[in-house]
């Protein structure tokens, strides 16, 4: 990386206010006729869903506000932002409006930003790696990225997973400047490498997610490091149903140990930001030690990306 440590800090997420069992979801019955599941929800780990009445920039500023406040810095020390989401306006004279009005809630007054959204569900962690070369090319020193995401009704039941709305955010920094980060807390990662492998020709989401790709992922991250995937202490992957994503991972050559998945159940798919999630959810019950390597990780029909962080004391 150039010699410059790039850091991970102050990751959060907001969900939509909305709790509900899964058997609320309109049309759920139709869907799964449609997709031909297997109406088993134990089975495949159905549970609750979240939903909001909030746009997704009310979403993006509720849960950038709290890596702010989590980092104890202002908005001014942030000078760029990277903003993703699957769902922006269809209207592309409307893009220019949600940029401003998360910017703007935020206080990013006169931030750069990047937008990332072709990605699907691996628009975070692309966004991470778009942060990190800014910060390793010396654009910026301190990136603040945000995916932010809500369903349709009718799209909340997918062959793959059960929807939910939220929001995830993090900031990535050079580590020079963390000691300008006086906040409560206590996440603090090493972006230790990313990697990403695609297959252009099933990029098409009726393809089947590719185990393929992980793997290739793993070699480019893992062994440049000296790592092995056994040597990963926690995955942190998709929240699609629980099956698929045992049986896809463990293919890639985790061991189920590896694989965190309550969050299947509790709260669904959040589009991108499931790794985040989940490594915060992780990081709250104390279940990360310093000096681990982790790994975030998403895969979609055609593409694998994978970030890997190392625990860092702060």
């Amino acid at each position: 990386m150039n010699g410059t440590t790039v850091q991970l800090r102050a990751p959060r997420y907001v969900l939509g206010e909305i709790e509900e069992a899964h058997s609320a979801i309109p049309g759920l019955a139709e869907r799964i006729a449609e997709f031909q599941i297997l109406p088993k929800p134990g089975f495949w780990g159905w549970g609750n869903i979240r939903r909001t009445e909030k746009g997704v920039e009310a979403l993006a500023v509720d849960t950038g506000a709290a890596t702010l406040r989590a980092a104890g810095i202002t908005p001014a020390a942030v000078d760029a932002l990277v903003l993703c989401s699957t769902r922006i306006p269809v209207d592309t004279r409307n893009h220019g409006l949600f940029v401003q009005t998360v910017m703007t809630g935020l206080g990013l007054d006169r931030a750069d930003f990047v937008g990332v959204t072709l990605g699907r569900c691996l628009n975070l962690l692309s966004a991470l790696r778009v942060a990190t070369s800014m910060v390793v090319g010396g654009l910026h020193r301190c990136v603040l990225v945000i995916t932010t995401d809500r369903a349709e009704d009718a799209d909340r039941v997918e062959k793959f997973a059960l929807f939910s709305d939220g929001a995830a955010s993090c900031l990535v920094m050079d580590a020079r400047d963390g000691t300008a980060c006086t906040g409560p807390d206590d996440s603090v990662f090493e972006i230790a490498g990313s990697a990403a492998a695609h297959d252009i020709h099933r990029l098409e989401w009726r393809n089947e997610i590719d185990s393929d790709l992980s793997r290739e992922v793993n070699d480019r991250l893992l062994k440049p490091a000296g790592l092995a995937v056994e040597d990963i202490a926690g995955l942190f992957h998709s929240n699609i149903f629980r099956p698929i994503v045992t049986l896809k991972e463990m293919q890639a050559g985790f061991a189920r140990a590896q694989l965190f998945t309550d969050n299947v159940a509790r709260i669904g798919h959040c589009f991108a930001a499931d790794p985040l999630i989940n490594l915060v959810d992780q990081a709250t019950a104390h279940r990360l030690h310093d000096g681990r390597h982790y790994l975030m990780a998403a895969s979609v029909p055609g593409s694998r990306v994978g970030v890997l962080l190392r625990k860092n004391t702060p």
